[in-house]
């Protein structure tokens, strides 16, 4: 049964226009809907137009989470209250390169190592998470950042590769 929402998904549901063209809160609510039937959707979210992923085994979105258009999440685990920009890259698995005698494209690639994103998160436009990684809760990931270690809770980080810019805090 999930293949069929798989299939409705990317053939019909992925394109439809996202939530703030016209009609778009009822797109949103059909994509949502299809999406919890292949994998864990929290209520409250809302996921843009162009969203696809890899491993829907190993994918879980959380409540109050807006992904925008374009993203791609090959595997996470993704709190509550988490904000995904236009066009972020969500990786889990990389490829083997430590031969030499073999091409890179032969080595075939690492298990998967799902990304865990924590509640309260926002990752901004163009950014690239990197396997394995956490992203504590209240972090902050800068466009077009490559985050290649974990990032502590309320972090901003920025970069390539991400570092840090400073914390978050109430002052």
């Amino acid at each position: 049964m999930k293949k069929i929402f798989l299939l409705i998904y990317y053939v019909i549901l992925k394109n439809l226009p996202s939530s703030y063209f016209p009609m778009g809160k009822l797109f949103n609510t059909l994509r949502v809907g299809t999406l919890k039937q292949i994998f864990p959707v929290g209520k409250n979210t809302t996921i843009e137009s162009g969203f696809r992923f890899g491993m829907r085994d190993l994918l879980k979105i959380g409540q109050n989470t807006q992904i925008n258009e374009d993203v791609y999440i090959q595997s996470a685990i993704i709190g509550d209250y988490v904000l995904i920009a236009q066009n972020v890259a969500i990786l889990s698995v990389t490829h083997n390169f430590n031969r030499l005698d073999i091409p890179i494209r032969l080595q075939g690639s690492e298990k998967s190592n799902p990304v865990t994103i924590e509640n309260n998160v926002w990752i901004g436009r163009n950014a690239v998470i990197m396997p394995g990684l956490i992203l504590g809760e209240g972090s902050i990931i800068g466009a077009g950042a490559v985050v290649t270690k974990n990032v502590p809770q309320n972090a901003i980080v920025g970069g390539v590769p991400a570092k840090i810019i400073r914390y978050r805090t109430n002052e």
